[in-house]
């Protein structure tokens, strides 16, 4: 609509001139938006929302002046209106997030059509974006969206692309990067993105259905306005808008909160649907960019394997505080998996059935393709008499026929054994992916000798090499006390140590534990007497054995132990896998890798002498080499093994995978100190694994806000020390991250895209800046002072918890159904060490605090700068612009400090406190607004911005505009948990908060908290 959202248009003129397409969709989204509330809701609350808008204040925030009156209006709204307010403000930030994606999508494909971008210096070094001070002049009427999103346009249209690959390869072509390097880099390449289920997904897949058939019904009147020019297809532009409006009035009318919890096979469903829609088609594509981009530069080159790119999943895996994560349900998330990929196959079949017409008339075939049809035509004599006679001289028809069936036979097993149903055993399968895979290549040898090319084929031998049978790889996650106190009951019941193992010290442990590691002696009956904690520990690796033995090793090789803090961690696992088969004591060979996952501070401290200690027991180490016959030469005779003897070894030899949590290091010492420590972890690992002849990837647990690792990718990549990358990365993907990132193809090729080539940038191109000591030892002193400062408000101010539980929606939060894992891990107690850094970083998003993310910087480069002030002004002012690292932490603080709104953070203060706790709960206010105002002029000043984001105006802009709609949201969900909370209370008493119920307030809140979260586009 062209009036709701105007007061921004006096302050902003940045529309380009021939930006008629843009403003032309967002004119009639905003259109269609006002028909739909108009025909639900009336007149009278189109003007209400114009009311609220503008009441807030040019630069996005509340004000002191404004907050009373907004607040005055919102506390007199009737619940029923208060909800279609909240709702009217969350569907048209979706709306406006659909325009954002669409256009970004578009403008994606419209690179690659003209050919991509220059590769120059300038592009990959400059991260700078564009500025905007040339755009001429213009009229606006379109409000804010048109803002929001002609921004983005506008810094799309006047830069190089950074992080394409056809920027890459020519940089490193005028730097003279050695060709031999980068070959080697490229063979080794292996970037990993892993789908988690963690609960920061809030807006329901009903809602995102709807939001993606909006999407294809923008995209089918881009084409009719297109073709239309003469006027000829007015009728079906005007259909499809009438379209457009029906289904944003179903979408009006559709409830925005889930109905239930989701189980764990929903998550796995949600997660699994982006390589539905999107990822199994957009990969061969990702293959072709890189292999065409670099032969346009080194054509002398070889491009990477296929599978380069790959994907994990802990959906139906992670059992870390996941009780409904069973055994069980992890064997149907495999199960699951493979039935969706073997359709795709299936469907990809007969497309190529009905492609490959090739007629032995016309053109000849190797003996080796008619040798196989005669063994297809025993083993499937019945699809023979069906279809012989139809295909008798169209050899590769007849022969996809065959393949068609196979798979057809193994996707029918698969349900049966979904099922838990006994399978079929007479019919022809496919025992694995490598079975299909050499069948497609038997047909494409084929066709090249005879001068032919399928690019269909092609593309499903690249699916076919990424995805395999199993989709994704799963990884199994359980937390490190599960396995020692299973550990302690089984010995206690046999009685095999005089004192409880968890009272052993560490020393006491790992000399036990490497003694049992040598024994093939059984430890653990088949039958299982223990309590059920223990037994689901037992049952785990059990499953993962079954998995690999019918899905292949690949489908499950990777066990993750978090809140890892010792060697004995490590051993305890791998003598559970030794029980369950996955480890053979007599040779030292494995079928799964133990992770171990580092998480706070002193962790990833420890971390250093956990991984060298590994290192140095020869048992480990044999381990990771592929077995003792891999280092030492063959054992000789071993007794006897209680399971079938392992094969060798399927992980990659010299392979450690370490990963570093970054949500709970944050939460445990500040965002400036969790990130330092995690830099420095990285590194030292590095050089230890570098000792030991050790290959080292490391596994990022990165969530989607800045408070929990996230933030732009390509950025956070190329401030990663360079060693500790060499081409192998590993990163999680969670929640909303998997929307904004993968909902369409060229958004989600371009994400990935920008990932590859910042791994091989960062491997290649290191700056050196991470070994100078003098600034290494600055940086320890700056995230200590940080630390201290952030642990006193959080661990040690006696009020912060009080604080936290009364001004946040933290309660609140935790009743969404969104997710099957508890909000807090199981010990019954409401602190913060029980709390998920989820909800934690959630709860201080809504707030408009985001304290995660800032806290503590301020002190610490105050501190610093108290010293010599201009003298370490000037230095801080250097790091900034030299040092990649350092870069990253003030850009990320300076994001996040733009989107706090302390004045609408101090009214949920007002107005959530208890009267007797306001004069405590002011101090501790009054200490988070010090450190933000002393934290942003920091900033500001190492930037040498006026104005925070000031080199980033996109951004900027993007910021302050999301901000501004956002504060009547906060208005009114501070005003519903203020009602919500009073109701609680028995001798509460009063109209306003008497005349609803306790449903329709939480309701309300409910719905608050989503549509805050719309217009963040972040949770946790």
């Amino acid at each position: 609509m062209s009036s709701l959202l105007y007061f921004f248009a006096q302050e902003v003129n940045i529309y380009p001139a021939s930006d008629l397409f843009l403003r032309h969709r967002l004119q009639m989204v905003e259109e269609l938006w006002e028909s739909v509330l108009r025909q639900e809701c009336g007149q009278t609350m189109v003007d209400l929302l114009r009311q609220l808008r503008d009441l807030c204040s040019p630069e996005g925030q509340a004000t002191n002046d404004q907050a009373s009156s907004v607040f005055k209006l919102i506390e007199q709204l009737n619940i029923n209106d208060a909800i279609r307010a909240t709702r009217a403000f969350a569907l048209y930030f979706q709306l406006i997030n659909i325009i954002e994606q669409d256009y970004e999508q578009r403008q994606q494909i419209t690179r690659y059509e003209v050919g991509g971008e220059p590769g120059t210096q300038e592009t990959l070094t400059n991260t700078t974006s564009p500025t905007i001070s040339q755009v001429p002049e213009t009229s606006l009427n379109s409000g804010l969206a048109a803002d929001l999103v002609n921004i983005n346009r506008q810094a799309n249209s006047n830069g190089k692309q950074k992080g394409t690959f056809a920027a890459l390869f020519p940089h490193l072509y005028q730097l003279n990067v050695p060709p031999q390097q980068i070959q080697r880099l490229i063979a080794q390449l292996d970037v990993q993105l892993v789908f988690t289920a963690h609960p920061t997904e809030i807006v329901r897949h009903t809602i995102r259905d709807k939001q993606r058939r909006v999407v294809k019904l923008l995209q089918q009147l881009e084409v009719v306005e297109k073709r239309g020019g003469n006027g000829v297809h007015n009728w079906e532009a005007a259909e499809l808008r009438e379209q457009l409006l029906e289904e944003i009035r179903l979408w009006w009318r559709t409830d925005e909160l889930h109905q239930f919890k989701p189980s764990v096979l929903d998550e796995v469903d949600y997660a699994l649907h982006y390589f539905q829609e999107v990822l199994f088609d957009a990969i061969p594509q990702l293959y072709k960019r890189f292999k065409y981009a670099l032969a346009s530069t080194f054509p002398w080159l070889e491009p990477p394997s296929k599978n380069f790119c790959k994907f994990g999943s802990w959906v139906g895996a992670d059992r870390d505080g996941n009780p409904s994560v069973t055994p069980e349900i992890t064997w149907q998330t495999a199960c699951y998996q493979r039935n969706i990929v073997i359709e795709r196959y299936i469907q990809s079949v007969k497309r190529l059935i009905n492609l490959l017409s090739v007629s032995l008339h016309w053109s000849d075939v190797l003996p080796d393709l008619l040798e196989s049809l005669e063994i297809d035509q025993s083993q499937l004599s019945d699809v023979y008499d069906e279809l012989a006679l139809r295909y008798r001289q169209e050899p590769y028809r007849l022969k996809m026929a065959y393949v068609l069936r196979r798979l057809e036979n193994t996707r029918d097993r698969n349900l049966a054994l979904y099922r838990r149903q006994t399978p079929k055993s007479d019919v022809p399968i496919y025992r694995s992916g490598e079975e299909f895979l050499a069948e497609l290549r038997l047909i494409e040898r084929n066709l090249t000798e005879t001068g032919l090319t399928s690019r269909e084929l092609e593309n499903l031998i690249c699916q076919v090499e990424i995805f395999g049978f199993n989709l994704t790889c799963l990884d199994i996650r359980q937390e490190s006390s599960c396995h020692s106190d299973a550990l302690n009951e089984i010995l206690e019941y046999f009685g095999i140590l005089r004192h409880p193992y968890n009272e052993l010290c560490e020393e006491e442990k790992v000399a036990w534990l490497v003694g049992e590691l040598q024994t093939r002696r059984p430890l653990i009956p088949a039958e299982l007497p223990f309590s059920p904690k223990t037994n689901d520990i037992i049952e785990t690796l059990r499953i993962v054995r079954s998995l690999q033995q019918e899905f292949g090793s690949n489908v499950c090789k990777t066990y993750i132990i978090s809140m890892c803090r010792q060697v004995s961690d490590v051993l305890e696992v791998l003598l559970f896998a030794k029980e369950a088969g996955l480890y053979d004591p007599g040779t030292a060979v494995g079928t799964i890798q133990v992770v171990p996952l580092f998480e706070t501070v002193e962790d990833l401290q420890r971390s250093r002498s956990v991984m060298r200690q590994l290192f140095e027991l020869p048992l480990y180490r044999a381990l990771l080499a592929g077995g003792y016959a891999a280092i030492q030469g063959d054992r000789g005779n071993v007794s006897p093994s209680p399971h079938p003897p392992i094969s060798p070894s399927p992980l990659t030899p010299n392979l450690q995978e370490v990963m570093l949590g970054y949500s709970d290091s944050n939460k445990d010492s500040g965002f400036l100190s969790s990130n330092w420590e995690i830099h420095k972890a990285q590194k030292s690992l590095q050089h230890i694994a570098e000792e030991h002849g050790v290959t080292l990837r490391i596994f990022h647990g990165r969530g989607g806000s800045v408070g929990r690792g996230g933030g732009p990718a390509y950025e956070a990549i190329l401030a990663q020390p360079g060693h500790s990358i060499n081409g192998r990365i590993k990163i999680t993907e969670q929640g909303e991250v998997l929307a904004s990132k993968y909902s369409l193809r060229d958004l989600a090729l371009y994400n990935l895209e920008t990932i590859t080539t910042a791994v091989i940038q960062a491997s290649l191109l290191r700056t050196g800046f991470d070994n100078i000591e003098p600034w290494n030892q600055i940086m320890e002193e700056l995230a200590a002072r940080s630390r201290t400062h952030y642990r006193s408000l959080i661990y040690e101010q006696p009020d912060f918890i009080d604080f936290f539980h009364q001004v946040t929606p933290i309660e609140e939060i935790s009743l969404l159904q969104i997710s099957s894992r508890p909000a807090r891990r199981p010990s019954g107690k409401k602190d913060l060490s029980s709390l998920r850094a989820i909800p934690w970083v959630f709860s201080w998003t809504q707030t408009r605090f985001l304290l995660p993310s800032w806290y503590g910087v301020g002190t610490a480069l105050q501190e610093f700068l108290s010293e010599e002030p201009e003298e370490h002004l000037q230095l801080l002012r250097y790091f900034y612009m030299k040092w990649p690292f350092f870069k990253m932490v003030i850009s990320k603080a300076e994001m996040t400090l733009a989107k706090v709104d302390l004045q609408m953070a101090r009214r949920y203060v007002e107005e959530l406190s208890d009267p007797e706790d306001k004069p405590r709960f002011e101090k501790v206010f009054e200490q988070i607004a010090n450190e933000y105002y002393l934290t942003r002029d920091l900033v500001l000043k190492i930037t040498e911005h006026e104005r925070l984001l000031d080199g980033d105006p996109v951004l900027q802009r993007s910021v302050q505009l999301r901000n501004g709609t956002i504060v009547p949201l906060g208005f009114i969900q501070v005003s519903l948990l203020k009602r919500l909370r009073q109701s609680k209370n028995i001798a509460t008493s009063g109209v306003i908060h008497s005349r609803y119920s306790k449903g329709e307030l939480l309701r309300g809140a409910l719905l608050t908290i989503n549509g805050i979260a719309a217009g963040m586009r972040n949770t946790g």
